[in-house]
């Protein structure tokens, strides 16, 4: 990676993080700081989140999601295999 490069990742995060606007929250963070990804609830009652950008932005947007929007509780951030592919803009998958 050159000039600071892309860094790609994918998290679980788990807790109260479905029914409180959280994939609409992660969306709009994710534009905000510039990022390409998804943002999907899972069956199991977590969010699953794949970020795409600059380490910086990658970074502070992990620190977020450990906060979540002021309706979630998020228990914990579970880091996954890096993604394969990301689309172009960030995105609620479903």
């Amino acid at each position: 990676m050159t000039g600071g490069g892309e860094l790609r990742k994918a998290v679980r995060v788990h807790g109260r993080v479905q029914g409180v606007g959280f994939r609409w929250w992660a969306q709009e963070q994710g534009r905000r700081l510039g990022l390409r990804g998804t943002v999907r609830n899972c069956t199991d009652g977590s969010v699953e989140v794949v970020i795409a950008g600059e380490v910086d932005a990658v970074s502070e947007m992990l620190k977020r999601l450990e906060e979540g929007p002021s309706a979630s509780r998020v228990i914990r951030v579970e880091e996954l295999n890096p993604p394969g592919e990301v689309p172009d803009e960030f995105r609620i998958a479903f």
